[in-house]
């Protein structure tokens, strides 16, 4: 028997949505699983993500990396995604995305990110449940992707314990107006909710113009976001084609993805 999977990249926070949204864009790792014994890395993240579903002995792995890894983008997650769905295969069991999510925190430990490339779409998370508002956002995300890369646990270190009243106060309303925006599709809410107090103040010295980017919006974008722990920021685009266009001149050391938030999460071809 032979396994074929793929999943997806992620982008996560989405302005005001830290640590809780998440959506799957569309590029792709792939594993492909044959029942052969082998010799399989047992400090590889998708055969340990494999192995809780099934001996990893008894197999053979061959991962194909599209992702960035260390650029926001969930290369990681992607990665736990392909082993616990092709475990959960090899083993014959139909878990939900809620019990993958439990299984896969232990290795990714960003359920934001975890919860996307296992569900696709736009996804929100809160105690191990995974609830998927949408199939995608109202605007078309290009990403901008820095040459450097960011170790999320120090970009982590760099948010501050407490942050002020007023900070977590706008925060908190512009995350109500975000998932309302997933929800009903509302692209002038979805631009409110992509503005935040809590962490990207603080986490922009990671990604390279991010404060250049949100203080000088191309034509035809809503608002730019840090994705994940950077270096990646999105650009929301109403008008994606002139918007990447205008990035490309403005950076033409970076790449710029022309992506689209899908629908399909982690799962077999």
């Amino acid at each position: 028997m032979t396994i074929h999977v793929r999943a997806p990249a992620t982008t996560a926070n989405l302005g005001a949505g830290f640590d809780v949204a998440g959506a799957a864009l569309d590029l792709w790792n792939e594993v492909v699983v044959d029942d052969a014994a082998g010799e399989p890395d047992g400090e590889h993240l998708g055969v340990r993500a494999f192995s809780k579903f099934a001996d990893p002995e008894r197999y053979t792995f061959s991962f194909t990396d599209r992702i960035p890894r260390e650029r926001g983008l969930g290369s990681s997650a992607a990665v736990v995604a392909l082993g616990l769905v092709a475990g959960a295969i090899a083993a014959g069991a139909e878990p939900t995305a809620d019990e993958l999510l439990a299984e896969g925190l232990e290795l990714e430990g960003h359920a934001d990110n975890l919860a996307a490339a296992l569900a696709g779409g736009v996804c929100l998370t809160w105690d191990g449940h995974i609830v998927r508002l949408a199939d995608t956002t109202p605007a078309a995300p290009v990403a901008v992707v820095p040459n450097n890369r960011v170790n999320t646990a120090e970009a982590r270190a760099s948010l501050p314990q407490s942050v002020p009243h007023a900070d977590a106060v706008f925060t908190a309303g512009r995350a109500a107006l975000l998932g309302a925006a997933l929800a009903r599709g509302d692209s002038s809410l979805f631009a409110a909710g992509a503005d935040d107090r809590l962490h990207e103040p603080y986490r922009a010295v990671h990604a390279p113009h991010f404060d250049e980017i949100k203080n000088d919006l191309p034509e035809g974008a809503l608002g730019v976001t840090i994705s994940g722990s950077g270096p990646t920021v999105i650009v929301w685009a109403v008008e994606a084609d002139a918007v990447a266009g205008e990035l490309r001149s403005r950076y033409p050391d970076h790449d710029v993805l022309q992506l689209r938030v899908v629908a399909e999460g982690a799962g077999p071809l």
